[in-house]
């Protein structure tokens, strides 16, 4: 999954931008309203966390011109603000939930999940393709009752194919969703990595959609 976070504490930044690493997302971290409303106009994320005092643009401005320009991905407001005003600006601006400082990280993980969980459509914190399933909350896959071992990458990729079942996702969009700093359509690794999945799931859950992408589901494409 790919977060835009938009915080001008570089310190909070880092440290909020390591844990999400941790727990599994790429993270395009920047410091002023600007880069942000830019980046959040121009580039695909599966949700953003944004603070509201941001020097260039502050984060509700920034946040209006996303949703005015038609930009639908969830968004984790934070701000050392406490007023009921102050939340009541940023839900009307168009954001999903609310954090005030300070905050602890895992609190911060978990809301990002189940904002990302809802917005694909998903009301069970518990996914599931077959015999496969990711417990959202905790970060873990399972293949039929028993933890199904994964590397970071491998866990981002599946990850991401589980919030879209049974749909075709094309390699770029895969690409944008799992590597910092881009992704070479040239290069083969997505196909190793899919390779290593399907020793790892066994037949008939990942698909390869010649001249598409890839689908995960039990119905073959």
């Amino acid at each position: 999954m790919r977060v835009l976070l938009a915080e001008d504490d570089a310190d909070l930044r880092q440290r909020i931008a390591a844990a999400l690493q941790a727990a599994g997302f790429v993270v395009d971290a920047v410091g002023d309203g600007v880069q942000a409303e830019f980046l959040g106009q121009t580039e695909d994320f599966d949700a953003a966390v944004l603070d509201l005092g941001l020097p260039g643009m502050d984060g509700l401005s920034a946040l209006q011109r996303w949703r005015d320009g038609g930009r639908g991905f969830p968004v984790l407001v934070l701000t050392a603000r406490g007023r009921w005003h102050d939340k009541l600006a940023g839900f009307n601006a168009g954001a999903d939930d609310y954090l005030t400082k300070p905050f602890q990280l895992e609190e911060l993980i978990v809301r990002l999940r189940a904002l990302i969980r809802r917005s694909a459509g998903h009301a069970h914190p518990r996914l599931a393709v077959g015999a496969l399933e990711l417990d959202v909350n905790a970060g873990r896959f399972s293949l039929d009752g028993a933890p199904l071992p994964l590397t970071a990458q491998e866990f981002r990729l599946l990850a991401y194919l589980m919030h879209h079942p049974e749909k075709v996702i094309s390699r770029a969009s895969l690409g944008e969703h799992l590597y910092e700093g881009g992704y070479d359509p040239d290069s083969n690794v997505l196909d190793v990595m899919v390779s290593r999945l399907r020793r790892k799931l066994g037949a008939g859950l990942l698909h390869t959609v010649r001249g598409q992408g890839f689908l995960l589901g039990t119905t073959p494409p």
